[in-house]
């Protein structure tokens, strides 16, 4: 990569890049940026249709820099404890941290914000579900949405919910028994969703009903848009809310068509933002009304979960009715409480590891990252999360090729589930050959995907330079292709390792520091003992500590919660199974 067009680069890192003093940029940081086409930033999740995630940083003047002169000469001092770290000072206040045997050095900087949001989505139900080679304790009947994380299927039998390609699938096999199809995600407010679906029956004696359900906190108590399919061939949306088991309509039912044959694709959208809930439904085949047949407020739920429910009344007489899903979406959402870490801590890399020794060349690199605003590690990890824009390479080996942007975590197999094995190369679409002289293709079918040890490949080798193993690799000089490999070879030092019976304590975790774990992961050799890496980020605003990592559930790099916490913390999936701490 070449040091060209920063100031177009940048503007990708910072929601406030007008503000940033572009100038000040130190000449001597290589590797800084492509030479790419503009770019809008990242906007921040402040509200429902902004972009999923944000670099933020405070406006920065004069007073800034000048505070970040440096006096001579900087004093070096070893720090007690392993790994042995030496640090930098001027004038009694830290300037770099640098690690004996490490690349990585940790620098004080402007105190950035990084937030992430729930990502949009779309279900088209490409998957067959359930396995029936599976035993009935372990078949999924919805599997998992791409990129909303796994359906909840409920009442009254497991058997009445299926996928076939093109369709999730709700048997109405009883009457009077709502059946409810909602993604574990109960931390939405803000929401933009729709759904698409047909019966294939007119009903006959009673209705049948299909809602897209919000709010959703149990089969209990919900908000709800529903379309009544009546004997009669009519079609009614109907506003509702649910509390303790008690229907209250949010509005009058509205007509919203008639002599409607069976198979028939209605879409329902619904758009809520604080109490306000705005509801349409059409023939999907027709154009989307511009106006919304609905607009009300009402305050009863907050956060909840986003799905589908469907019932026939007392006296349908022509059961099974069947309905029939073909696209669940969601264009935008807001959590309630959104992941957000912000701290000083820029995390720069050394092009050789750090043998103890303070030189006059390890000054110059040190006073020339001083102050600087150039994309770090945490950046370039940030610049793969939900809304990032692409960006492409101007030069060397990728030219032409997207290099920065919203990633995924792999495609689908036929159950749904996320094919690991997308590496960085794959993500932009090119071959690539390792110093080992080994050369590895693109795949058509992981453009712009990113699995876990690939992500952290992206952002440590493509990005920051540090060399990349084909496969797998015990020299301790190039990062391994699969994080079993890299706990226990990649460049650097260990910073902490599991004893057996706990997780480590990582009393000296840093940011940019790579921490691995034994998840469970689907990991295609169930002896390994690591099974999923991430990039340590930094505390969140509850204090605790938060780390990106490419995930399965949310097919993507993610600090966020989707499918067990992003956290070193508690008692979640990654607290209780983290494995090792290595810095590069």
């Amino acid at each position: 990569m070449v040091n060209t067009s920063r100031r177009r680069m940048l503007a990708a890192f910072a929601a406030s890049a007008a503000s940033l003093p572009l100038t000040a940029l130190a000449a001597s940081d290589a590797r800084a940026a492509a030479s790419v086409a503009a770019v809008d930033p990242l906007t921040g999740p402040s509200a429902l249709g902004t972009a999923g995630s944000a670099v933020t940083l405070a406006p920065l003047d004069a007073s800034y820099f000048s505070a970040l002169t440096l006096g001579s000469p900087l004093t070096a001092t070893v720090l007690p404890g392993t790994p042995a770290r030496t640090e930098i000072t001027s004038g009694g206040r830290r300037v770099a941290l640098l690690t004996h045997g490490a690349r990585t050095v940790l620098m004080p900087g402007p105190r950035r914000t990084f937030a992430e949001n729930k990502r949009p989505f779309a279900d088209d139900f490409t998957r067959t579900l359930p396995d029936l080679t599976l035993p009935e304790e372990q078949r999924q009947y919805w599997g998992s949405s791409p990129g909303g994380g796994s359906w909840s299927t409920l009442g009254p039998a497991p058997g009445d919910y299926s996928v076939t390609p093109g369709a999730g699938v709700i048997a109405l096999t009883t009457d009077h028994a709502s059946r409810h199809a909602t993604l574990r995600d109960a931390d939405i407010t803000d929401v933009d969703v729709r759904c698409v679906g047909r019966f294939d029956k007119v009903p006959t004696g009673q209705a049948c009903s299909f809602a897209l359900s919000f709010g959703y906190q149990n089969p209990h108590d919900n908000y709800r848009a529903r379309l009544s399919f009546l004997t009669t061939g009519a079609v009614e949306l109907r506003v509702e809310k649910e509390v303790a088991d008690a229907v209250a309509p949010l509005e009058p039912a509205v007509t919203v068509a008639t002599s409607v044959p069976a198979g028939t694709d209605f879409t329902i959208r619904v758009r809520r933002e604080g109490t306000r809930i705005r509801v349409k439904a059409w023939r999907t085949a027709s154009a989307e009304p511009s106006a919304w047949t609905v607009d009300t407020t009402d305050p009863t739920f907050g956060p909840g979960r986003v799905g589908l429910r469907a019932l026939a009344n007392d006296g349908c007489t022509n059961l099974p009715v069947k309905l029939s899903v073909s696209r669940f979406e969601v264009s935008a959402a807001t959590w309630a409480a959104p992941p957000a870490v912000t701290h000083g801590d820029w995390v720069r890399v050394l092009p050789e590891p750090f043998d103890g020794t303070w030189t006059d060349a390890l000054e110059r690199t040190v006073r020339g990252w001083a102050g600087s605003t150039a994309p770090d590690v945490l950046a370039y990890a940030a610049m793969f999360l939900g809304g990032a824009p692409a960006v492409t390479a101007g030069a060397g080996p990728a030219q032409g090729r997207q290099v920065l942007g919203e990633a995924g975590y792999g495609y689908l197999d036929p159950q749904g589930y996320r094919y690991e094995g997308a590496d960085f190369h794959e993500y932009m679409n090119s071959g690539w050959t390792f110093p080992d002289g080994t050369r590895t293709g693109p795949s058509s079918k992981q453009v712009g995907n990113l699995d876990c040890s690939g992500y952290t490949r992206m952002v440590y080798g493509y990005h920051m330079g540090v060399p990349l193993a084909a496969g797998a690799d015990t020299s301790g000089l190039r990062i391994p292709r699969k994080s079993r490999d890299i706990a226990n070879h990649a460049p650097g030092v260990l910073v902490d390792r599991t004893d057996g019976s706990r997780p480590p304590a990582a009393a000296q975790l840093q940011p940019g520091d790579l921490v691995l774990f034994n998840a469970d992961s689907g990991d295609d050799n169930p002896t390994a003992t690591v099974d999923h890496v991430g990039i340590y980020l930094g505390r969140d605003a509850a204090g605790k500590r938060r780390f990106l990592s490419s995930r399965k559930t949310v097919n993507g790099p993610t600090m966020g919660d989707l499918g067990g916490p992003s956290l070193l913390d508690g008692t979640g999936t990654y607290a209780t199974t983290l494995h090792t701490v290595r810095r590069i």
